[in-house]
């Protein structure tokens, strides 16, 4: 038996709490692990709150990062006692995820937990902080280098925006922080905002070409916040595109690509080949620094995350919600 966050939906409605669950209720995949930490990230909320239909099996447990040590494996990559770290396919929606004492998951799914993070550190990250490296890593590869100009984070305070501002700004960019939230500039700074500005500048329909400002973006926002973000890009740049917390709609048009040659860069994090992984785990762990992350960071229990779930969809959280599993 083992603890989990055990999600139901049935004609009685739905139900979210920590159950005691029996080991061979897992579903089958060649790992068995023991996350000591997950993580609540956006998706996850959505899930834990019942806001989206996120969850595509019933009954579920949520959480799509885990970090640990594996406890048994049929697979060729891993042995008992390896240390893990797991982040999306699909686990958590089609897949029993890591909200809980034990999982099974597929060995393909899993990286090596780097040497210079704790599980708590890499959950402290999670999905988040890895989808900010990998918009990164696709600004860089679009030919971002430091010294080229401001580079606007929008949802500054959150998951990913927290850790692009954090790691932008040790790279040599001048950061500029969007958020909704005035009260955290100072936390903004602290992280390395050179500028703090309100998301409301970017968040309601304006021309479609602007005075050029960034020299590149990550947004985890869309919609209308995206569209002002790529009519106010520099000729040449570029915008990382991640999230959609104002909404999934490109209210835009094509001027910003034909007019300014600026590039639109998609980022999934959820189903990234194993190798891009890897590559982003190891520039997070080079740097990223550490006592950043821990001011990025909230901690609760497994029985406190349906609390911090319905704080972090009604906007309530910055930074990262670090959920410690192991009691």
């Amino acid at each position: 038996m083992f603890r989990a966050l055990l999600l139901e939906k049935d004609e009685a409605g739905f139900r979210a709490g920590v159950q005691m669950i029996e080991e061979a209720r897992l579903p089958p995949a060649a790992v068995l692990v023991a996350p000591a930490y997950s993580t609540l990230n956006y998706k996850d909320g959505l899930a834990l709150t019942n806001k989206a239909p996120v969850v595509r099996q019933w009954p579920m447990v949520p959480g799509i990062d885990g970090a640990g040590r594996v406890r048994e494996s049929s697979h060729p990559g891993w042995q008992p006692g390896d240390a893990f770290i797991h982040n999306g396919f699909g686990v958590g929606e089609t897949h029993w995820g890591c909200l809980a004492e034990r999982a099974r998951l597929d060995g393909d799914w899993l990286v090596r937990l780097p040497a210079a993070f704790t599980p708590r550190q890499a959950m402290a990250i999670g999905t988040a902080g890895y989808t900010a490296m990998l918009c990164v890593m696709a600004l860089e590869r679009h030919g971002l280098v430091a010294g080229d100009g401001e580079v606007l984070v929008t949802g500054a305070t959150g998951g990913v925006g927290s850790v692009a501002v954090a790691l932008l700004a040790r790279l040599g960019h001048k950061v500029v922080a969007a958020t909704g939230k005035a009260a955290e500039a100072d936390y903004l700074r602290r992280l390395g905002a050179n500028g703090v500005i309100d998301r409301a500048e970017l968040g309601s329909p304006g021309k479609p070409l602007q005075k050029e400002r960034w020299a590149a973006v990550v947004d985890a926002v869309g919609s209308q916040t995206l569209v002002n973000a790529l009519a106010q890009t520099r000729y040449g740049g570029a915008v990382a595109a991640c999230g959609l917390a104002q909404g999934a709609d490109l209210p835009g048009t094509v001027m910003p690509f034909i007019l300014r040659n600026v590039a639109l860069l998609g980022v999934d994090s959820v189903m990234a080949p194993r190798v891009l992984r890897e590559q982003a785990w190891a520039r997070l762990a080079r740097d990223l620094d550490p006592a950043l992350l821990e001011s990025m960071v909230s901690e609760v229990t497994l029985a406190g995350a349906l609390d911090a779930a319905r704080r972090l969809m009604d906007g309530q959280v910055r930074g990262r919600i670090v959920v410690r599993v192991a009691d």
